[in-house]
């Protein structure tokens, strides 16, 4: 049974990547950021989720990810979806490798969505970087911290994305969902903050994204 903490954090190096990685790599850093001051229908936003065997990105394993495009007037597009296990490899570094560049040519830098960004993040900067060299720091949209500003009058404090989702009545019961599961909740929960933050006059990605990283700023300190 190999190891998939040395898989992905100790088989490769950014100094061995295969010709075609390489190549992929500086493609994908040449592509042109998206147009952000758009109206959020117009914007192809990603909305991602991991699994792990901790919430510690120093020293837990990523397992997966699962992410899901929301665009064309505020649709979830479940054909615009992308999904890695990396148990499936089997050891295969090479092919862990593309598979985590074709991950980053299907996001062709969208905002990111997600609930708890330090968390999602962490596990996605450390990877990136030990493995591709590549400094991860994407758009970021945080629900954890938009929700409770938004939808004050279901709840004003930080909950849990269980709680949230009865909250809404998308889901009852404790079942534990997969990551494509998951991926397509926080799609939903998207859609509603959408239409909320719209009417707050909040009409772009770039004045979400601020929203977002006010929210967490101003929660974390206060």
């Amino acid at each position: 049974m190999f190891s998939l903490k040395k898989l992905l954090f100790k088989a490769g190096s950014p100094e061995h990547l295969p010709d075609d990685v390489r190549a992929a790599i500086e493609a994908w850093r040449n592509l042109p950021a998206p147009e952000l001051d758009d109206a959020h229908f117009h914007v192809r936003y990603l909305v991602i989720d991991i699994v792990s065997t901790g919430l510690n990105p120093d020293s837990d394993e990523l397992l997966g990810i699962a992410a899901t495009a929301v665009s064309q007037g505020g649709m979830v597009q479940p054909e615009d979806a992308f999904y890695l296990d990396f148990a499936s490899f089997d050891g295969d570094s090479a092919t862990v490798d593309r598979q985590l560049m074709a991950f980053l040519q299907f996001a062709a830098k969208a905002p990111l969505v997600t609930y708890h960004v330090p968390y999602v993040g962490g596990f996605l900067q450390r990877l990136y970087k030990e493995r591709l060299g590549i400094n991860f720091e994407p758009q970021w949209v945080d629900l954890a911290w938009l929700l409770p500003v938004m939808f004050e009058e279901k709840s004003h404090t930080l909950l849990p994305l269980d709680q949230w989702l009865e909250l809404f009545g998308l889901e009852a019961g404790g079942a534990r969902r997969d990551a494509m599961a998951n991926t397509l909740m926080l799609a939903r929960l998207f859609q509603m903050l959408l239409v909320r933050v719209t009417d707050k006059d909040i009409t772009t990605a770039a004045r979400l994204i601020d929203e977002s990283r006010a929210s967490s700023f101003l929660r974390r300190t206060h």
